[in-house]
């Protein structure tokens, strides 16, 4: 239970497309996450999903039934939102079994069916008092709570963690990923954190202005981004990206240093390597030369933030504690195998 699968699925606002015909394929049991930028419709498309925005063209198909044009109700899905929407007047134990209540279930049932939700989010000691008296994390379970006590084909959560302080989020995500092992259900699920995305998700579909730009694994989308745009989405600190002129296997900076790279450079326009893919050394030794403009200390990693005179910023991380201060001129180098290359259309170029 709980595949879904999208066919040319379009959305338009007053004339103006905002999904732009979406083919995917959600698997039984696979924790899915949409990313991308503010406004590139992946909430949209969530909300198309279960119903609650209507589809102008395409279908949506929940293990075989063609959902398109049903009521959310009709489509057995569970969706968690940004906002908790609890009832402040109700309990734990009411809010959780709300909707059983009102689809007229027995109390026996319902009782069951909240205490063993409540088992498994951990809230058996909060279940008799009223939202007020709960933490940020605590009323978001107990919002994933009222979604797992009517055993849907799949959860949808929309942001669930942004309303959240930076502690409880990592907290939150280790109780999700927990859950999805646990339930073994279908989650899609959408965020703007791309941290979120990485931890997360089975597989990751990343959106840009209404359309899919890549879907992957994490790991084969910090990998092998298909472009430009998702290898800067995916990965925190983002990729450095230079402009470049490839040739051959060379290739030529702004300020006209070379690298070989032992691989086809042709065409190339610009190059990315990822901070942590970076090194400092000596001047002398150095791929490129710049000036630490930014050094940033955080403990088990420090990031030095060097400017190479017309070639551009780059990040490189550091692992531990470094000596290197603010005005020190650096080399940097790196290995041909870390370099990404993108043509003139911000395509990948092939290794």
């Amino acid at each position: 239970m709980g595949q879904i699968e999208l066919k040319d699925i379009r959305k338009s606002f007053g004339g103006v497309e905002v999904i732009k015909g979406i083919d995917l394929q959600i698997d039984e049991g696979e924790l899915v996450i949409f990313v991308g930028p503010s406004g590139c419709g992946k909430s949209t498309l969530l909300r198309l999903i279960s119903g609650l925005v209507e589809a102008s063209d395409g279908q949506i198909i929940i293990d075989g039934d063609d959902v398109t044009g049903k009521p959310p109700a009709e489509r057995e899905l569970s969706m968690v939102f940004q906002s908790y929407a609890l009832y402040p007047h109700k309990s734990v134990r009411e809010n959780m079994g709300f909707a059983l209540t009102v689809a007229g279930m027995p109390k026996s049932d319902i009782t069951a069916k909240v205490d063993e939700a409540a088992a498994t989010l951990k809230l058996e000691d909060y279940l008799d008092r009223k939202p007020k008296a709960l933490s940020g994390g605590q009323r978001q379970r107990v919002a994933i709570g009222r979604a797992i006590v009517r055993e849907p084909r799949a959860f949808l959560f929309d942001e669930p963690l942004s309303n959240l302080d930076a502690a409880l989020r990592v907290e939150m995500r280790l109780e999700i990923a927990r859950l999805h092992r646990k339930l073994g259900a279908t989650m899609v699920y959408v965020t703007h954190d791309q941290v979120e995305a990485m931890t997360l998700a089975d597989k990751i579909v990343v959106l840009q202005a209404g359309q899919i730009e890549q879907i992957g694994s994490p790991l084969d989308l910090y990998r092998n981004p298909g472009n430009l745009f998702v290898a800067q989405f995916i990965g925190s600190p983002k990729m450095n990206v230079v402009d470049c002129t490839g040739v051959g296997t060379t290739l030529t900076f702004g300020n006209r240093n070379t690298s070989d790279i032992a691989r086809n450079a042709d065409g190339a326009t610009k190059m990315g390597i990822r901070p942590e893919h970076m090194s400092l050394c000596a001047e002398k030794d150095g791929i490129l030369v710049g000036q630490i403009d930014v050094m940033e200390h955080l403990g088990s990693d420090s990031f030095a933030y060097v400017n190479v005179t017309d070639v551009g910023l780059f990040t490189v991380r550091i692992v531990g504690h470094s000596e290197a201060v603010v005005g020190d001129v650096v080399g940097l180098t790196f290995g041909s195998e870390n370099v990404h290359l993108f043509d003139a259309a911000e395509k990948t170029i092939p290794a």
